[in-house]
């Protein structure tokens, strides 16, 4: 178990609020007393763990934007709005080039920016930016990770693995097309599938720390297990450059970043959901993860994604 579940462990028992969903889920509900229910959602990037220190700052600010609005698109919701947490550290250049690319993020996904708080962090810390985001849930209630049923089709919105690819090429480790380098940098939240997708989906969330791992989490909340066909499971053009064997899409499906959607929808809804995503999987009675592809079962890799480890 890692650092980061032992933590989450133990604050499950002061998260005794229904809203809360028994932290087994990436975003928040409050029940509104008139109208939509309120999700609320928030995430942190660190420098050196979730960008690399040469990554552009105005290109850090869509990112920072992107990944919260990305869990408000997996409960089907619209933006209402964002707070954010920015640690000074005395670079001014930075600083400012990180608040033109907020403006440009913000402008592009139609969100205001509401208030938040600076903080000074000590002389040669990494930089720490969190940000809150808060949206109106949709009429019928935003799907709760622990909501998946025995017998619900999983499906995926898109190819996975770009980002995984992007992060290497930005460290030069391979060479690569632009757009695999943007997939990483500029991640960009599935908010109209979200708000499609909800009223069909028993559970959902997006793709943030792996495809394999985020749909295990669904599997867990909802005391399931899920089957998942890797040939099913799309990449892209440009990932398929790199290989499309079992390797290869065992590593597109574990890597994170992507900020694709994943739902767990009845079979009667799978035609509806087929206009926005493409079946890789079913869940079932039991327990865990398995894989298998045309070549018969796939025995797990010994990461199914990212974790916070120390």
């Amino acid at each position: 178990m890692s650092d980061e579940q032992r933590l989450i462990d133990r604050l499950r028992g002061l998260a005794r609020h229904p809203g809360a969903r028994g932290l087994a889920d990436d975003a928040a509900v409050l029940p509104a007393p008139v109208g939509r229910d309120l999700v609320l959602t928030h995430d942190m990037l660190v420098e050196g763990v979730h960008y690399l220190p040469g990554d552009p700052a105005g290109d850090v600010a869509w990112k920072l934007l992107a990944v919260n609005l990305s869990d408000l698109a997996a409960k089907g919701a619209e933006p209402l709005g964002v707070l954010m947490g920015f640690g000074l550290t005395g670079a001014a250049d930075w600083d400012a080039a990180f608040v033109d690319g907020l403006g440009r993020a913000l402008d592009h996904f139609g969100v205001p920016l509401l208030g938040g708080d600076t903080v000074a962090q000590p002389a040669g810390a990494a930089r720490v930016l969190g940000l809150t985001a808060i949206g109106q849930a949709p009429a019928g209630g935003a799907p709760d990770r622990r909501g998946a049923k025995a017998g619900d089709l999983l499906v995926l919105t898109g190819p996975v693995g770009d980002a995984g690819l992007g992060l290497r090429i930005a460290r030069g480790e391979v060479e690569g097309p632009r757009r695999l380098l943007k997939a990483y940098r500029l991640p960009m939240p599935r908010l109209a599938e979200g708000r499609a997708l909800a009223p069909l989906a028993d559970a959902m969330a997006d793709v943030s720390d792996g495809l394999l791992i985020d749909a295990a989490r669904i599997a867990a909340a909802s005391g399931l297990a899920v089957a998942i066909d890797l040939d099913a499971v799309p990449l892209s053009d440009e990932a398929r450059a790199f290989g499309e064997d079992r390797a290869a899409r065992l590593a597109a499906a574990t890597a994170g970043d992507d900020y694709q959607l994943i739902a767990a929808v009845p079979p009667a809804a799978a035609a509806a959901a087929a206009h926005h995503a493409v079946v890789i999987g079913r869940f079932e009675a039991g327990s865990g993860l398995h894989l298998h592809d045309r070549d018969g079962p796939v025995p797990l890799p010994g990461t199914l994604g990212y974790e916070h480890r120390r």
